[in-house]
């Protein structure tokens, strides 16, 4: 928990916060070949955020949408979610405890309920002159297709 506190302060993607209105705790997961990973709980922040319905491409759709395409090139978005900057207001309901202190996410967490739409909405706003002809998003993973290999 240690190293990861210190990297994710390092890169800026979280600060310390003293009095927060919204306090969770960290929990560390065991991952499949790659060590724990550390979690922050936001189940009771998630109960109380309304729900953004936002919708996800549908799966079957994207895969139809690759017809007739020559080269497929998948690409998946590093830390996502973390691209996306938190409302200054919003940062504080964001903390969590560790042994070294408080602190709040800056940048859009993993956990949140509303995060796969809100990156969805982001994408698609971001990439909308290419949606349906050489570009399929689907959250944070990116394909862009071509129908000749030349």
């Amino acid at each position: 928990m240690k190293g990861e506190v210190e990297k994710l302060s390092s890169i800026r993607f979280i600060k310390e916060v003293d009095y927060p209105t919204w306090l969770a705790n960290l929990v560390m997961v065991c991952k499949p070949k790659k060590g724990r990973c550390m979690c922050v709980d936001c189940t009771n922040l998630n109960r109380a955020c309304p729900n953004d319905s936002f919708p996800l491409p549908l799966i079957d759709q994207l895969v139809d949408a690759t017809a007739g395409h020559a080269l497929l090139s998948l690409m998946d978005a590093y830390s996502g979610y973390n691209q996306i900057f938190m409302h200054p207001d919003d940062q504080a309901h964001t903390s969590f405890i560790t042994d070294r202190g408080l602190y709040c996410y800056k940048v859009m967490p993993f956990g949140l309920k509303n995060v796969g739409a809100t990156y969805q909405h982001f994408v698609n706003s971001l990439f909308a002159p290419l949606i349906g002809n050489t570009v399929e998003v689907y959250v944070d993973d990116m394909l862009v297709k071509s129908r000749t290999v030349a």
